[in-house]
């Protein structure tokens, strides 16, 4: 019987015995032929291969996620569904990890996390003195519909003074 594995993962599986059978191997060397066999195997469709057999089996999503390390909604999103709807998640995936972070950094105030780090408080704390009225908070909407909760300490100015802070539903408070 032929090799299961991909040739890119034989091959790597082959440089990272040939480096485990000399003594005299650098370290380093080691190290980037393990990490070359790992990302060979993640990719290599040999995996996607075997979860199918065992699924076809009648092995459950459990067992499959224990023999791989996963939970079963993990192996279940990893490789359950049809070629095209595995390569659309992992596209999306990339897509997703590659853009910057959604949250804008040029907002009014504080944010409530930021504002509780600073007063050495928890969150829930932060908006206990909103509600209390001892913190002025509102919630800025941007142009797109996401919405962020904002806290202005003390000595803090609101650049949108008229802004109506007379309070709304979600517990903005004048101070």
């Amino acid at each position: 019987m032929g090799s299961f594995l991909a040739p890119t993962t034989a091959a790597a599986l082959e440089r990272l015995l040939a480096l485990h059978t000399d003594a005299g191997s650098s370290p380093l060397d080691r190290l980037r032929a393990i990490r070359s066999l790992q990302a060979s195997l993640d990719q290599d469709p040999a995996t996607l291969v075997a979860v199918r057999a065992a699924l076809a089996a009648d092995t459950s999503w459990e067992q499959v996620a224990d023999a791989t390390g996963l939970k079963p909604p993990a192996a279940r999103w990893r490789w359950g569904g049809t070629d095209d709807e595995i390569s659309a998640r992992l596209e999306a995936g990339r897509k997703r990890s590659v853009r910057p972070s959604s949250v804008p950094t040029d907002l009014p105030g504080l944010s409530v996390a930021e504002a509780a780090a600073e007063r050495g408080v928890s969150a829930q704390a932060i908006y206990l003195q909103v509600r209390r009225g001892t913190l002025v908070s509102r919630t800025v909407t941007l142009p797109d519909g996401r919405s962020y909760k904002r806290v202005f300490p003390a000595g803090t100015t609101d650049p949108d003074s008229s802004h109506d802070r007379s309070g709304d539903l979600q517990g903005d408070v004048a101070q």
